[in-house]
């Protein structure tokens, strides 16, 4: 069975997946400080401040957690606690890593089904039926006029009034927009869970989480082993 190691993408397509998705992360972040800086400035300096900017910077940190949930898991970083797993022999590991994967897929796709349900109506949609997995779908109350308290409507997105909002003009940016995250977040998640699932099935993997030995995850990261000698242990 493997041992935990840094992700590296093994095909062409999984590279590039790879670096769409550190730099979406990346421009994520970038925007949430620039946002911040420019309002600190703004405030203390010229006794202005961006109105909408506090709204804009709590939207891209939802974005970066539920985006960012997903992709931890693609590259194996989630924490948990392995003391039990790590007493048992390789097979048990592995059924326990293949239990915690199954299970996290039920939680992935409740987590889905609520984050539709939840989405659905701001998009002029319908939630789906049932208490705990999809049935079907019921007709939902029409939000696709609700809108944000502070961030602009953008011109490049009017095209949504007329096919959402019954050609309406919206004055801020509509709700359906900001919450999209929301179940395509989840939906990466369940994605990425089953990917790691499968994973651990195949043998590519140990478990869905990092291993508890922090020092070698530093390690591998920065390049150092055990074996330079100038590595030292405490």
């Amino acid at each position: 069975m493997s041992t935990h190691s840094r992700h590296k993408p093994e095909t062409m397509l999984g590279e590039a997946v790879a670096r769409f998705e550190e730099f979406f992360i990346a421009l994520l972040l970038g925007m949430m400080v620039v946002l911040t800086f420019v309002n600190v400035v703004l405030r203390y300096v010229f006794n202005e401040s961006l109105i909408w900017g506090l709204e804009v910077v709590l939207v891209l940190f939802a974005w970066l957690v539920l985006f960012g949930i997903s992709h931890a898991f693609r590259i194996t970083a989630h924490l948990g606690v392995d003391a039990v797993v790590n007493i048992m022999p390789p097979r048990g590991q592995r059924t326990m890593g293949i239990i915690a994967g199954v299970l996290c897929i039920i939680y992935a796709a409740l987590l889905m089904k609520g984050a539709w349900d939840y989405y659905a109506p701001f998009a002029g949609l319908d939630a789906t039926s049932g208490r705990w997995f999809p049935t079907g779908f019921e007709d939902s109350r029409d939000q696709a006029w609700y809108e944000t308290d502070q961030i602009p409507m953008l011109d490049l997105l009017r095209w949504l009034e007329p096919l959402v909002n019954q050609g309406e003009s919206y004055e801020k940016m509509p709700r359906l927009v900001v919450y999209l995250m929301l179940p395509l977040g989840c939906l990466l998640l369940l994605i990425r869970v089953i990917e790691a699932t499968v994973g651990v099935i195949n043998g590519h993997h140990d478990s869905l989480i990092v291993s508890h030995e922090a020092e070698d995850q530093v390690d591998d990261l920065s390049g150092t082993h055990h074996d330079d000698p100038y590595y030292k242990k405490d």
